[in-house]
């Protein structure tokens, strides 16, 4: 009897390993790190057009402490650049946020040198005019969360194509 030689071509199944030879040596893991900060540069501009949609009062410190590299805002990468903490620095943001009574707990009223121009009232230190603020409490514009739940539903739709891009570009699948 003949012997019938059975020829079998490995060259994708090589240069399949070659792909998760490249993918496992740092190259995937410098994908993630730029996805994850790109995740953050959307997070922030959703939170800037949330604080412009919400109308919230603001001089402006507090919209552009939502930056990248801002010097009020918090731009923090951990873990080997696979963990980014977002946010701001600036001292209010959570109260406009949150919410907040006008004065401290057991004043009534209090007076805030200043001026009006208009509906805007300018906080001015050592006016003669200004406004009497009573207790009462001024609902927060949660913005924040806000943010978070258009991240949320945006996340697993930016990650199932990430992803796909991966296998794609990495494994050839």
């Amino acid at each position: 009897m003949a012997t019938k030689a059975v020829e079998i071509d490995f060259s994708q199944l090589s240069s399949f390993f070659d792909q998760l030879e490249a993918a496992g040596n740092g190259a995937l893991k410098q994908e993630m790190i730029k996805f994850i900060e790109g995740i953050g540069d959307e997070f922030l501009r959703i939170v800037s057009e949330e604080i412009i949609r919400r109308e919230v009062v603001d001089t402006r410190l507090l919209l552009n402490s939502f930056q990248k590299g801002g010097p009020d805002g918090m731009w923090n990468i951990k873990d080997g650049g696979l963990t980014l903490e977002v946010g701001t620095n600036v001292e209010y943001a959570s109260y406009v946020n949150d919410g907040h009574w006008t004065n401290p707990k057991g004043v009534d009223t209090r007076w805030i040198p200043g001026y009006w121009n208009g509906d805007k009232f300018t906080y001015t230190p050592g006016a003669e005019t200004g406004m009497l603020l009573h207790q009462k409490w001024i609902e927060g514009r949660h913005f924040w969360e806000a943010a978070i739940r258009i991240m949320e539903r945006m996340l697993p739709g930016l990650l199932d194509a990430k992803i796909s891009e991966w296998m794609h570009g990495y494994l050839g699948i």
